[in-house]
């Protein structure tokens, strides 16, 4: 059984920056790409960023490009979303994804299992 574990949320300043880290276990970690998504109150959840399964492609979504950063450790099963510059609407509950299938270069939220969610919440 696949297990994501979140961690590393708080409350931030606008232009400040938190880390985020995903614990994974359950299976072969480094075969599957991984992946960020947020939901802030109302709305649906969206992506963020991505990483496939061997490190070498990264996705962001429009609104966080060039301010975060998506990286794996496949030596400590862990993902980190690196989030500098951040700004009140990157308020969110930010939910780490584990694509279902393997060799995959990014992650969809309809084939993907799910943490449980950190708080992220940017004062201004």
């Amino acid at each position: 059984q696949v297990q994501l574990v979140e961690s590393g949320g708080g409350l931030v300043q606008a232009g400040g920056s938190l880390r985020l880290s995903c614990a994974a276990s359950g299976r072969t970690f480094s075969n599957y790409a991984m992946g960020w998504f947020r939901q802030a109150p109302g709305k649906v959840r969206e992506f963020v960023a991505a990483i496939s399964w061997s490190g070498g492609r990264t996705y962001y979504a429009n609104s966080v490009q060039g301010r975060f950063t998506v990286s794996r450790d496949n030596a400590k099963n862990t993902v980190a979303l690196q989030m500098n510059t951040l700004k009140p609407e990157d308020t969110a509950v930010y939910y780490c994804a584990a694509d279902q299938s393997p060799w995959g270069a990014t992650v969809k939220n309809t084939n993907v299992y799910w943490g449980r969610g950190t708080q992220v919440t940017v004062s201004s």
